[in-house]
């Protein structure tokens, strides 16, 4: 089964709303960062999407028919290459509200993670710095300008 629904967004700007709505709407099930907590194996493969190194994007995405959030939203462009006859949506969400929410919430709790004494939970914490805060932020998640601007390029 091919995805059908290839989401842009990035987290927090509605895109667990979406994926409810997306399988209300009959395309379920539909892939969000509550999959990768669901299933860890899962980060192996997006770690290797992050290396640029060839994914099964099929295998992944066994029995999905929609994938918004992230980190399936770093690589939209990919899947939506990969899968020609998906629909893309992006979700937005008022800037400053986004920026907010975001460091309020997950940035906040990958921070809290990197700080655990727990290694499952500190390497959980790294995973995201590496595939989500890093490469997209650049390691300027305080200047809120230029998270800002990536949000809106």
């Amino acid at each position: 089964m091919a995805l059908e629904v290839v989401g842009a967004g990035f987290g927090r700007t509605g895109t667990l709303s979406l994926k409810l709505a997306l399988e209300r709407l009959g395309f379920a099930k539909c892939y969000h960062m509550m999959e990768v907590h669901q299933h860890p194996e899962h980060t192996k493969v997006w770690s290797k999407a992050f290396r640029k190194e060839p994914v099964d994007w099929d295998a992944l995405f066994e029995g999905y028919r929609a994938a918004v959030d992230w980190p399936s939203c770093n690589w939209w462009r990919e899947h939506a290459d990969y899968y020609p006859d998906s629909k893309v949506i992006l979700s937005t969400r008022d800037p400053d509200r986004w920026y907010e929410s975001v460091c309020n919430t997950i940035y906040a709790s990958t921070q809290d993670a990197l700080r655990s004494e727990d290694p499952l939970v500190r390497a959980r914490g790294q995973w995201a710095e590496d595939l989500i805060w890093q490469p997209l932020f650049g390691g300027r998640m305080h200047d809120k300008a230029h998270v800002i601007a990536v949000l809106q390029a």
